[in-house]
């Protein structure tokens, strides 16, 4: 997988996160907790891949070819979700940012990337490389979402999500062409 589609893919990754921290930025939070929750956001978005890279791994090399047919799959599921979550206009749930809810707060807007993880490991990705950049751009758009919050309203909230949505619809599109012998 090149640079840049990893890239897309670490954006499509963080936009659960950036759109969640948009709303928490609004109602205020403190420093640490910034950094806190930017921290936990971080750490997930390198764990889950890591995790579900694994399982792809062994799925690829016993199941080859439909172990990424159905890695491909899922990022086109999880795309297609967060869509028509966005179109619901479903907002958010409040979250208590200390102990088990920053604990959640970071599993729950990083599952996406354990089944992302899956998908690299079916295809043998650059795993390092990967939880890495996922991990950084997560982090990062955990950090600018909660500043921003204070600064935009709640409409870039939908639409960081339905970017999201149509990024991983087009790299699970991408990866179950060339899967499938297309060039792209």
């Amino acid at each position: 997988m090149s640079l840049p589609a990893l890239f897309l893919l670490a954006v499509a990754l963080g936009t659960d996160a950036f759109s969640l921290c948009l709303g928490i930025g609004m109602a205020g939070v403190s420093p640490a907790r910034v950094l806190a929750l930017s921290a936990t956001v971080f750490s997930f978005h390198v764990a889950m891949p890591l995790l579900g890279f694994k399982a792809g791994e062994i799925a690829g090399l016993y199941l080859g070819r439909p172990a990424a047919v159905g890695g491909a799959l899922i990022l086109f599921y999880l795309g297609a979700r967060m869509i028509w979550e966005a179109v619901r206009d479903e907002e958010p749930p409040d979250v208590v940012l200390g102990g088990w809810g920053l604990f959640l707060l970071g599993a729950s807007v990083s599952m996406d990337a354990l089944s992302v993880g899956f998908t690299m490991g079916t295809l043998r990705a650059n795993l390092l490389l990967a939880v890495l950049l996922f991990g950084a751009v997560a982090g990062a758009m955990t950090l600018g979402g909660l500043w921003l919050g204070r600064l935009v309203g709640c409409w870039a909230g939908k639409r960081s999500r339905l970017l999201g949505g149509a990024i991983l619809l087009g790299i699970g599109a991408k990866l179950f062409w060339q899967v499938m012998g297309g060039s792209m």
